[in-house]
């Protein structure tokens, strides 16, 4: 099944991993044409590491393994993507993803695509944690309370729509994503399954 990668001299093909769910890019390794069936074999993600030669099931020590979604080739057949559902952080620092620097100084600015992911985690940690004080431990705790700000929020937008500059519109759409979150989160639906009914729906 892996007639179209094209593998270097030494036998590897660059690997990147990507979260299925968010998109988000975890890591890049190798992968020989062993640790690629291994990896379809048992649903894991196996890379083979150049400084210790051999392969290696991402997560053998940590535990945090990359449980395999879906193999894609490039057009060339020279590099391969693995959306993976991830068990824990991806980076050996701890760190969610091994991209978490900036080139220069300082830590990366946000970028838009991660924010709904990086909500949902926000949510799931005010939910298990329950910080005193917090409007999302209140809203989790009054179902009834969610739905009224979900509808408070999405005649808000459409005001700000008919009436106000795009600005208010993306302020106004930001609070009703945000509410609209917190009710999926009490719920516990992930926005995953939401994302997934509207790919069901494409074409």
């Amino acid at each position: 099944m892996f007639e179209l990668v094209k593998f270097d001299e030494r036998g590897l093909v660059p690997c990147v991993a990507q979260d299925f769910a968010s998109g988000e890019v975890l890591t890049l390794a190798y992968a020989n044409a062993e640790a690629l069936e291994l990896t379809v074999q048992t649903g894991e993600v196996h890379f083979f590491s150049r400084s210790r030669d051999r392969i290696w099931r991402k997560g053998e020590e940590s535990g945090n393994v990359l449980r395999l979604k879906q193999l894609r080739i490039d057009c060339d057949g020279d590099a391969i993507v693995a959306l993976v559902d991830p068990a824990g952080p991806a980076c050996h620092t701890g760190e969610r993803s091994c991209f978490y620097r900036e080139l220069g100084d300082g830590d990366p600015d946000p970028v838009p695509h991660e924010a709904p992911a990086a909500l949902e985690r926000t949510l799931r940690s005010r939910a298990a944690e329950r910080p005193e004080g917090s409007y999302t431990v209140k809203l989790l705790d009054d179902p009834g309370l969610i739905g009224e700000k979900v509808e408070e929020e999405a005649e808000e937008v459409v005001r700000a729509a008919r009436e106000e500059s795009d600005e208010r519109v993306a302020e106004e759409a930001a609070d009703l994503i945000y509410h609209l979150s917190v009710l999926l989160a009490a719920r516990e639906v992930p926005q995953a399954a939401v994302m997934e009914v509207l790919n069901g729906r494409r074409g």
